[in-house]
């Protein structure tokens, strides 16, 4: 992934005891998002957190088929290059997103959990908190049941 000449997308981060709280808000772009990502993965590690709440509502743009999938595969590999760095495969990442940066049919997110990732996009954040909490708890396939 290569970074945009501008920084169009900023994150806020929250850390807390088990969850990480991120707030992103700027233009969609492809190297944007993977910049921002790797931001997020630093934050995982240096908190040690097992969940990551991602508030993208203020997140504008209309990805396309391929920079779904590019994200979802990049965000996949990403974590399994930082588990090095103490962030598990089994971090639960719940995206909270609006259309049209979220996708009705999820290719993204299948992508990245085709991969190995936990991975959730809701439009709702009580779903996403929800979500988080059923994964946290070990359940066999909490990643699957949509």
């Amino acid at each position: 992934m290569e970074a945009d000449d501008k920084m169009s997308m900023k994150l806020e981060l929250f850390p807390g005891p088990d969850l990480l709280r991120v707030v992103a808000t700027g233009e969609f772009s492809l190297g944007e998002a993977g910049r921002t990502f790797l931001e997020m993965l630093e934050a995982v590690a240096e908190h040690k957190v097992k969940k990551v709440l991602f508030d993208g509502r203020g997140v504008a743009g209309e990805p396309g088929i391929m920079e779904r999938f590019y994200y979802g595969e990049f965000a996949a590999q990403s974590v399994a290059n930082f588990e090095s760095r103490g962030v598990a495969r089994t971090t639960h990442f719940a995206y909270v997103l609006e259309e049209p940066v979220l996708d009705p049919r999820r290719f993204g997110e299948t992508v990245a959990v085709n991969r190995g990732m936990s991975v959730r996009a809701f439009d709702n954040p009580e779903h996403a908190l929800t979500w988080l909490e059923a994964a946290s708890a070990d359940k066999p396939n909490a990643g699957d049941d949509k």
